[in-house]
């Protein structure tokens, strides 16, 4: 199953749901047209389906194999274009023992 296939797998599947019929609807349009979908509007289409029960549902009717098969292309496609940010706080530099002028830092006086 391609990101198209799965796009509308999820316009069909979330019928009763019109925020994400919404979502997957602007998204299978824009792979129709062969136009470029940004990650966002596919992170949308898996929150809003989150948040409103269809992936519990989907995962509840089809098989694991399905399921995996219906999701696996827009998780792929978030994953190659959403930037990573990290969770890790900014170090400052003098307290990063490969860029301080000087380490051991002296003590605090």
């Amino acid at each position: 199953m391609d990101l198209r296939d799965a796009t509308l797998m999820f316009l069909s599947e979330s019928a009763a749901y019109p925020a994400v019929t919404s979502i997957a609807q602007s998204a299978y349009d824009r792979l129709v047209e062969s136009e470029e979908i940004d990650y966002r509007v596919l992170d949308e289409l898996i929150g809003e389906a989150s948040g409103k029960g269809v992936l519990r549902e989907l995962n509840r009717k089809y098989s694991p194999e399905a399921f995996e098969a219906m999701i696996g292309p827009i998780l792929q496609e978030i994953g190659r274009n959403k930037p990573i940010q990290s969770q890790r706080p900014p170090v400052a530099p003098e307290d990063d023992p490969l860029t301080a002028p000087v380490w051991p830092p002296a003590p605090a006086r």
